[in-house]
This record gives C-alpha cells, sequence and structure tokens, in this order.
C-alpha cells in the first residue's frame, strides 16, 4: 500500500495524521489531497524518515542538494553537508553525487538524514555504464529500471526520473534554436541515449514497469525538468511546454496506478514568465505539487545566485510552487562547500517564508517576532527568527556601550526607546 492509494481508500494514515498537525489543517483535507495527487507525502517505509506534506494548501518547503562531483569526492564533506542542510532548516535532501563509491555515499548519508531522502538514479546507471560498456550511450533498458529498484531498496523517499525527455520532444528540441539546448545532466543523458539508438525512452515506453517499482517501495516520483531553461532567452519555450505535456499525462497514469508525484522545472526564467509557468503547470497536470529549481531570474550573478534563486522562489511561491529546490552561491561554479550549503538553505527558507505570509500563512510568526522587537526582546527575537546564529553574532559584534537593549546601528538613538519614553508616556 502507498500514501495515496490508502488515501483513496479513507484510510488516515500516520503521515497524513502527523502532515495534519504540523501544517494545522484538517486530517481530511490532507487525505483528500493525497488521494487526489494535489499533496505528495515522500515516504519510503525502508527509510521512514519525519512525514512531509508537499502540495496545495501546505507551507513551502525547501530542498537542498548536496553530493560529490568525479573531480571531488570526500565522503565526511557530504556528511557534513548533510548535517548542515538539516540545521539550516532543509525539509529534504537529495543526493547527486557521480565520484565515489555511490552506494556507501548513498546509504551513510540517509542514515544520518531524518529528511525525505531524494536522488536521481539514472546517474548512477549512466556512470556504471561507462565502466561497463565504455559510454553511457550503451547503457541497456534492464540496467535503468534495476537502478531505480537497487535505490529503492536502500530507502530513498523521492527519486527523479526524467521521462519527459522522448523522440517526441527531442525533436522539438532540436527544431528550437534555443541559446543553450540543455542544462539537466540526467536529461542529457536520455537525450544521447534515443539520439544514438534511435529508440524511444525506455522510462517513457515503459512507465508502467516504473510505477510497479515505484508502488512496491512507496518512491515518490519527481517528474520532468530535463527541457528546463538553462538561459533566461530559452524562457517559457516550446521545449519545456512540450515535456510538460507529456508529463501532464503520465501524472494522471501515476495517480490511477497509486503512485505519487512531483512535477520539476522550469530553471532560468525572468520574473514575468514565473506566474505563467506555474499556472500552466498547475492546469496541465491537475495541481500536481510543483518542484522548481530557483528559478534563476538572472543569468549574470553568479557567486550570488542563492540570492537569484531567493527572488525567483519567492515570487514562485506566492504563485502556486511547492517546493523550493534550493541554490547556493557557488552555483554555475564549482562544488558548494557546508558553508555554501548553509547559504543556500537560509535564502530559500526566506524565500519560502516570504511567499507563505504573502499566502495567509504563519504571519502569526511575524507579528510574535514584531512584539519582541517592540519590547527590545533579544532572546525572543532570536528564538524565532530563521538563523539565530548569524544574528546573534552580528548582535555581539558590536554591542551598544550606553544602551545594552538597543544595538549598536542607533544606540542611544533608538527610535524604540524614544517612542517608549515620549509618545507612549501617560
Amino acid at each position: 500500500m502507498t500514501q495515496i492509494s490508502e488515501a483513496k481508500q479513507g484510510i488516515i494514515t500516520k503521515e497524513i495524521r502527523d502532515v495534519s498537525k504540523s501544517e494545522k489543517l484538517s486530517l481530511n483535507m490532507i487525505r483528500k489531497r493525497v488521494a487526489s495527487g494535489k499533496i505528495a507525502i515522500p515516504y519510503n517505509p525502508i527509510h521512514s524518515p519525519n512525514a512531509l506534506g508537499i502540495g496545495k494548501g501546505l507551507r513551502v518547503k525547501v530542498n537542498a542538494n548536496i553530493g560529490t562531483s568525479r573531480e571531488y569526492c570526500n565522503l565526511q564533506d557530504e556528511i557534513e553537508k548533510a548535517k548542515t542542510s538539516v540545521e539550516a532548516g532543509a525539509h529534504a535532501v537529495m543526493d547527486l553525487s557521480t565520484g565515489g563509491n555511490l552506494d556507501k555515499i548513498r546509504t551513510s548519508l540517509i542514515k544520518i538524514v531524518n529528511v525525505p531522502f531524494g536522488t536521481v538514479p539514472i546517474y548512477q546507471a549512466g556512470i556504471e555504464s561507462i565502466k561497463k560498456h565504455g559510454t553511457i550511450i550503451d547503457m541497456t533498458e534492464d540496467e535503468m529500471f534495476n537502478m531505480f529498484e537497487h535505490q529503492a531498496k536502500q530507502g530513498v523517499d523521492f527519486a527523479v526520473t526524467h521521462v519527459g525527455i522522448t523522440k517526441q520532444s527531442v525533436e522539438r528540441l532540436q527544431k528550437q534554436k534555443r541559446l543553450i539546448p540543455m542544462v539537466s545532466r540526467g536529461g542529457a543523458f536520455h537525450m544521447a541515449w534515443i539520439i544514438h539508438n534511435e529508440q524511444e525512452n525506455p522510462l517513457y515506453k515503459n512507465f508502467d514497469y516504473l510505477l510497479e517499482i515505484a508502488k512496491n517501495y512507496d518512491v515518490t516520483l519527481s517528474l520532468g525538468d530535463g527541457m528546463r531553461s538553462g538561459a533566461i532567452f530559452d524562457s517559457n519555450d516550446r521545449a519545456k511546454f512540450q515535456e510538460l505535456l507529456i508529463i501532464g499525462e503520465l501524472v494522471e497514469k501515476a495517480r490511477e496506478k497509486g503512485v505519487q508525484t512531483m512535477v520539476e522545472g522550469p530553471g532560468h526564467m525572468p520574473l514575468n514568465d514565473i506566474q505563467s509557468n506555474i499556472q500552466i503547470m498547475k492546469k496541465v497536470t491537475r495541481e500536481a505539487p510543483y518542484f522548481v529549481l530557483g528559478p534563476i531570474v538572472t543569468d549574470i550573478a553568479p557567486g550570488y545566485d542563492h540570492f537569484v534563486g531567493g527572488i525567483g522562489g519567492s515570487i514562485a511561491g506566492f504563485a502556486g510552487a511547492d517546493f523550493l529546490c534550493y541554490v547556493t552561491p557557488a552555483e554555475h561554479l564549482s562544488l558548494p562547500d557546508k558553508n555554501d550549503v548553509h547559504d543556500g538553505v537560509i535564502a530559500t527558507r526566506i524565500a519560502a517564508h516570504a511567499a507563505d505570509l504573502a499566502r495567509g500563512i504563519d504571519r502569526d510568526i511575524d507579528s510574535e517576532f514584531s512584539t519582541a522587537r517592540e519590547n527590545l526582546d533579544w532572546d525572543k527575537m532570536f528564538d524565532l527568527c530563521i538563523d539565530p546564529k548569524k544574528a546573534k553574532e552580528y548582535r555581539d559584534k558590536r554591542l551598544p556601550i550606553e544602551d545594552k537593549n538597543a544595538c549598536s546601528m542607533c544606540g542611544n538613538l533608538c527610535a524604540i526607546e524614544l517612542v517608549k519614553k515620549y509618545l507612549q508616556r501617560k
């Protein structure tokens, strides 16, 4: 049984109860939206993470990507990044490792991460194909499907599958003449395989078999983003929407088979394209949870892309995106370290909270914080803020000499103190 199949039968699982409690929404509402596929709860019983709801009416969630590369691989660094992600407040963690002992890395991380854990199985399938056959394009269909099951058995809660990369969508891409044709690594694996072998993407062609594997372990499938734009110039183009139309049909098939899904997108995108992208996606998929990278709203800010992603993420969340994949300062430049991971999570959490506020969620937290600020209650402010450690560091860096209640920005010219003394006196 899966979360969605039980919800369809009217069963309220422990995970639905946990999501209902954390989101402060009714059990029946959560159950109905899980049953309809509008909310996903990524939960592989082998891993048994803390229950997390992603989707319609819920708080916007944040995902942190970590993982090795073939150029740099250090397991301890990845463990530190995983811990940093969770400590900074990430709601989910994905391992995108492509270097080193991938099984050891993955199983080590799953053990220490108590939030939903995701992967991209085609990465390992492709790397093992290089070792076995010499190239990615000689990977067999069985090797693709076996890797999905292999990782599901290890406890992966959600897995990316680029089923929207098909012969049809690749042909559309070839006609499109994009500035940057493709930036998705998994998408590029499938695109090259399709062109070389002159065959259909096996994961699309035999999607029912993929659903069987996912259902056996209640792995949530994260569909798409192989055609996400890697440049502002390519935003919201025909290639992306071709992929989305294909995925919309597969979302419905997955729901019928009792498999939870999310949909991915959209990559680099100017601010004015975000709302229309999300509205179309929600219409085509009948309100499937939307998992977005960024969006990246300008191409020219390497080193500051966590800010760029935060700006895009806040607008995307307000427009209806449900799950923000963080962007770190190292994006487009290098493999991130644990400090980059921390900054990426915090920036994306700010974006998610800003979106929630605009949607009328958790406004009481900001009101409580403002009350603490009015009272110059620093301990309460630190307790409520998104990054208490950094806030305390700045506060302690230059404590005011004359007025210990104020900060060194204003000192004895503190507006709050003056208002208390004069405007509020009787």
